[in-house]
């Protein structure tokens, strides 16, 4: 058995860093696409018959095509039974899966903005009445985010399964740093993109290209995977072998487990939806160009790419996980405090930005980690599964709600005042931080490692 673990493919560090990167390009198409329209919302809601791009979406209706990422994953428990699939029959056959459930909804959002369409469609159960190009944009949309989780929470445990008792926490941080190149790119390069190629279409057939790409290379993983099961005498590491059903009683029974899942839920509650409304804010607040707005809501993810390897390589060598929890839920909190305040500098914008940023690369690094500590590995994609579902919860309703709040404190001129907004956001930092308390305290009763180093 010793002999067997010692050959396993997973061992060559040259091998595993290029599996890293391999999966870590097909999740930076997925962020890209993600939030490519982010940066559009003014050409989306701009009226055609003023803007020859513009769409004439309501802010009511950007803030539904918002969350649409979530919807599927969340009331249709798409994700969960994504988890249930990846435990039960395997990384290869999951990530395929998910990666053309990307592609495919990515089609479909492409087709919807870049036909026009006439009339209205009322949705049922009381949703409410949105124009037909909204609707087929939410469908590809929420198709997206259903194979756009699943390939997250598959990358999850692809790295778990090659860098355990390895670099575990700088292998995460780097693989989500190259997922904020793809949103940093989203938000820089979208709206130039879209002005020069003849609309939001444009950009969205960049990011569908990018997702095409991005499937490819997870077929090429594949090919490293079953080589590394095959290098592997014995299934003790990266087993996809022995999970049941009933063993899910282990995550609804684990406090630790729970707390990371609804720290995730308001941490990135805080985060996403706000980078969705954030461009906008830049320009009625701070009086930032509308051309160049969405730059200093790239300047977060432009951080993190440094910040969160960083921060990992930190908890990989000195631990303290629950530590770097809480200073970056601090941090959050911080920034959409000052963003409530009535100051309207530029300047403190960008420097809110780079604290966020700051926040960003903090939790991440600590609490994807953290996750392997607590729950055992037949168990990963399930538990990542339920996490990310949680997660989802904040990422498809919180920008609806955003949504009505901003058309509700739209003024006569237009301009929207975003104090209620921001102070939504500022409540979700302070419930992060006394979630972060609780999992330190947890963590010293449980014995569960989250202040200890990760490399052995």
């Amino acid at each position: 058995m010793t002999e067997a673990i010692r050959h396993k493919l997973s061992d060559s560090k040259s091998a595993r860093w290029t599996a890293l990167l391999i999966v870590s390009l097909t999740m930076m198409a997925g962020y890209f696409f993600t939030d490519v329209m982010s940066p559009m919302e003014a050409l989306l809601t701009a009226d055609p018959a003023k803007e020859a791009m513009g769409l004439g979406w309501s802010s009511d209706e950007y803030g539904f095509f918002s969350g649409a990422y979530g919807y599927f994953n969340v009331f249709l428990l798409l994700l969960f039974f994504g988890g249930i699939i990846l435990d039960k029959f395997g990384i290869r056959f999951t990530g395929i899966l998910s990666t053309v459930l990307m592609f495919g909804g990515a089609l479909i959002k492409y087709w919807a903005v870049s036909q026009s369409f006439e009339g209205t469609m009322t949705l049922p159960l009381g949703i409410g009445t949105y124009s037909t190009q909204v609707v087929w944009a939410v469908l590809g949309f929420a198709i997206y985010g259903v194979g756009c989780e699943i390939a997250g929470i598959t990358v999850s445990k692809v790295i778990v399964k090659w860098f355990t008792g390895h670099e575990l926490a700088l292998a995460m941080g780097l693989q989500v740093a190259l997922a904020r190149i793809g949103t940093a790119g989203a938000l820089a390069v979208a709206l130039p993109f879209a002005k020069s190629f003849g609309g939001v279409h444009a950009s969205v057939a960049l990011g569908a290209a990018m997702l095409c790409a991005g499937m490819l290379a997870f077929l090429v993983y594949c090919v490293m995977d079953k080589k590394e099961d095959a290098s592997a005498a014995t299934a003790a590491n990266g087993s996809e072998e022995g999970f049941k059903l009933s063993d899910l009683i282990i995550l609804v029974k684990s406090p630790g487990f729970w707390c990371v899942a609804l720290l995730c839920l308001m941490f990135y509650a805080g985060v996403f939806p706000f980078l969705k409304f954030a461009t906008k804010l830049m320009v009625f607040k701070y009086g930032v160009d509308a051309d160049v707005a969405g730059l200093i809501p790239a300047m977060l993810p432009f951080g993190t790419i440094f910040l969160t390897p960083f921060f990992g390589g930190l908890y990989d060598k000195i631990g303290k996980g629950a530590t770097l929890m809480i200073i970056g839920s601090v941090l959050l909190t911080l920034v959409h405090f000052i963003f409530v305040l009535p100051l309207h500098s530029y300047l403190l914008a960008i420097v809110c930005m780079i604290i966020l940023g700051i926040a960003f690369g903090l939790v991440p690094s600590a609490m994807w980690p953290s996750v392997p500590k607590i729950i055992p590995m037949k168990l990963l994609g399930s538990a990542y599964a339920l996490i990310f579902y949680i997660q989802n919860i904040g990422l498809s309703l919180v920008p609806v709600w955003i949504g009505k709040v901003n058309q509700q404190n739209t003024g006569a001129d237009g301009v929207i005042d975003y104090t209620q907004t921001m102070t939504i956001f500022a409540g979700f930092g302070a419930v992060a931080i006394l979630i972060s308390f609780l999992l330190l305290f947890l963590d010293k009763k449980k014995g569960y490692g989250l202040q200890k180093p990760n490399v052995k």
